[in-house]
């Protein structure tokens, strides 16, 4: 349970974003926390239940992200706009992790990745109170060569096994049958990300495999226009320069229904509204996710979730 000191700095941190929107005039905006389609992310579980009113019943979706929903008005001429909301995952539960927690998460059209990165340091820099305008940006590529030894575009599993071996990884339990992109996060999460020290630092050009919903790179198609934000070993930011594509889109959450199959997952429902909005013309936009909550944990120098939360909903 977070002490009364860290529920009012929650406070303030939530009232140093809104401000800092609101200065920029990007329109903060609320969307459904359930939806009738599901996140198609084989990594991520959602939790269900089941809606018995009128208009037929069934299974409902709690959201992983506010994405999808803010996509959509984005579509139909929202511009710029963001949103602060609990978003809900099964199965998390740890230091880092909690089956529900507060996300902020804000898109800028005719951004691209490396703007939206900007606009990051700006915000960082009001709610941190600190100038972060050093903050290094480090490709995918260059910190697996730096830190692990190994270029991670166009490798093998056998490589990338045999570096996780030279780093003392060669035990890890239920990598017998690992993709290449199950050691590469080994390696990310193992090697490269202790290794990256206090300091904020952004990763990006992740590999094209690991685009999720962004673009794939113009000039160089192994990579996807997609990033990270680490600060003192955690991930606090994922975002993208999205994908305008719709039938590419389906087809990833189509690739993400039969990866969840083989892994012996239900598959599940693909957001057409989604897809009918990219139809309509999303715009040349950035988008990004920031965990409020792993944010809050740094700032005041704590190393669990359970400290910064005012009650746990599985206690």
């Amino acid at each position: 349970m977070a002490s009364l000191e860290t529920l009012r700095k929650r406070a303030e941190l939530l009232r140093q974003i809104r401000t800092f929107f609101y200065a920029r005039n990007i329109l903060e905006v609320e969307t459904p926390a359930l939806s009738i389609s599901g996140n198609t992310d084989p990594n991520i579980v959602s939790f269900t239940t089941n809606y018995t009113g009128p208009g037929g019943g069934g299974t409902l979706y709690l959201h992983t992200s506010p994405e999808f929903s803010m996509k959509r008005l984005l579509a139909a001429g929202s511009g710029a706009i963001y949103q602060l909301c609990k978003v809900f995952r099964n199965g998390e539960l740890g230091r880092q992790h909690n089956p529900e927690f507060t996300m902020l998460e804000w898109y800028r059209p005719e951004y691209n990745h490396h703007q939206l990165m900007d606009e990051i340091v700006e915000l960082l820099n009001d709610v941190l109170g600190e100038p972060t305008s050093a903050i290094r940006r480090l490709t995918y590529q260059q910190v697996f060569i730096e830190h692990a030894g190994i270029d991670p575009l166009g490798v093998d599993s056998a490589s990338l096994k045999k570096c996780a071996q030279l780093h003392g990884l060669e035990h890890v339990v239920g990598m017998d049958a690992a993709s290449i992109d199950d050691w590469c996060d080994l390696i990310m999460d193992q090697v490269i990300v202790p290794a990256l020290g206090k300091q904020p630092v952004f990763i990006y050009d992740y590999p094209a495999s690991q685009a999720a919903l962004a673009r794939i790179n113009d000039n160089d198609p192994r990579v996807a226009e997609r990033f990270e934000l680490f600060i003192d070993g955690v991930e606090i930011a994922n975002g993208f320069h999205e994908l305008t594509d719709a039938k590419e889109q389906r087809q990833r959450f189509e690739s993400e229904n039969i990866k969840r199959q083989q892994a012996g997952l239900a598959q599940l429902p693909i957001d057409n509204n989604l897809i009918a909005a990219l139809e309509s013309g999303l715009p040349d936009c950035a988008g990004v996710a920031v965990g409020i909550d792993r944010l809050l944990m740094l700032m005041m120098g704590v190393d669990s979730i359970s400290a910064v939360t005012a009650l746990s909903s599985i206690e």
